[in-house]
């Protein structure tokens, strides 16, 4: 090999060797270079959704091109989680990761999917209690009343889900579980129907995500009890704890974004500490909490540990329930 074909071989070479580096570098700075899908399991209106839609908007302003929220409703949230299971590893295609998808781990026996083995966890986004609430009509104003009459009228009362095995379904599970008292389930196909029958005095009762029903409240449709979490919410401050009349109850919806396993983990990385950063920006913070949610930042693994503490907790709720799917 001459001198000048021998130099141009190991100009070559040396840009070949440098590739993958360059790549990686490439790769990290700039994604994501076209629109990326955020798949929601349910309809339009639901917390998660309202909520997904103020992130969406967050990243799509922070990262120069769209995040589309994609509502993909049926059989609990799964069809959304199966399509992002067997959506190109890439960061184009997220899941929009819900309790309905740590419920459905124990409530179907026959997923073609394993949420914890095929979903890596990028970014937690909220916390959110539930909600229990009736329609204005009905008699009982606090927990203890409404304990109380559903001990007088065993078989007349009924509560209203977005579903069997929605959160709103076990949550109501857990509280006829707590206090022995005897409820009948009427599953609906997504809060925005079920509310919609509650403001009605077509069923009694609810436990719903809080922001899918804080205007409603707000403008007196619905008469508020108590919320589920441990401690009183800053968006209904003088409503107080379900637990403070029934001693250890605590439930909550948690939401967070996902990704087909094996998507690059700088992809992963560059969502996660801009999620992150709006959930620290204070008027995003401000609306997450106006809605009645709590921000949740975490790394990838701190939101993998949440959806396996989910899983696990639910597990014993469905199983104790006999909870089935649709």
């Amino acid at each position: 090999m001459n001198l000048p074909h021998r130099r141009r071989f190991l100009h070559l070479a040396a840009g070949a060797a440098a590739l993958p580096a360059v790549s990686q570098i490439v790769r990290a700075q700039g994604y994501p270079f076209r629109p990326v899908r955020l798949l929601v399991g349910f309809a339009a209106g639901q917390a998660i959704d309202i909520l997904a839609r103020l992130i969406g908007q967050w990243l799509s302003d922070r990262l120069g091109q769209q995040f589309i929220v994609e509502n993909r409703p049926g059989a609990g949230g799964n069809i959304a989680a199966e399509a992002v299971v067997r959506a190109p590893a890439d960061g184009y295609t997220l899941l929009v990761v819900g309790a309905n998808n740590a419920i459905n781990a124990t409530l179907y026996d026959n997923l073609t999917f394993n949420l914890r083995r095929d979903i890596a966890p990028v970014a937690g986004i909220y916390r959110v209690p539930q909600v229990m609430e009736v329609n204005p009509a009905f008699p009982p104003k606090t927990v203890a009343e409404f304990i109380a009459y559903a001990k007088a009228n065993p078989t007349k009362i009924n509560f209203a889900s977005a579903g069997n095995g929605s959160v709103a379904h076990v949550t109501g599970e857990l509280f006829k579980m707590m206090t022995g008292i005897s409820m009948q389930h009427v599953p609906y196909r997504g809060a925005p129907l079920a509310l919609t029958d509650l403001i009605a005095g077509q069923v009694h009762v609810m436990f719903d995500n809080v922001p899918s029903s804080i205007e409603h409240i707000r403008a007196g449709r619905l008469r508020a009890l108590a919320v589920s979490a441990s401690k009183r919410v800053d968006a209904l401050p003088d409503l107080p704890t379900v637990g403070e009349t029934v001693p250890g109850f605590e439930t909550g919806a948690f939401a967070g974004l996902g990704a087909p396993k094996g998507t690059p983990v700088d992809a992963i990385e560059r969502l996660n500490r801009e999620v992150n950063a709006g959930l620290a920006d204070s008027k995003l913070r401000a609306r997450v909490v106006e809605l009645g949610g709590v921000p949740l930042p975490t790394s990838p693994a701190e939101f993998g540990q949440v959806i396996a503490d989910e899983t696990e907790k639910w597990a014993k709720v469905v199983k104790f329930s006999g909870a089935k799917p649709d």
